[in-house]
């Protein structure tokens, strides 16, 4: 997959769930995290996009089953 694929992918998946504040927040948490400062912007932009997207499901899974 090419790079640029990933960021519209990504861009795409974040805007349609409406995770984007989300998004921008744990992106932002990561700058200050040693373990990801010196990965590459693919790299954060896939490990923030998993974790956000992740938590959704786990949040709306909760919401469902009360």
């Amino acid at each position: 997959m090419a790079w640029e694929d990933l960021f519209w992918e990504v861009h795409k998946e974040i805007t349609d769930l409406k995770l984007k504040k989300q998004f921008d927040a744990q992106l932002e948490k990561m700058k200050f995290q040693d373990h990801h400062r010196f990965h590459d912007t693919r790299d954060q932009w896939e490990y923030a996009r998993n974790k956000v997207v992740k938590e959704y499901y786990k949040n709306k899974r909760k919401k469902a089953g009360k």
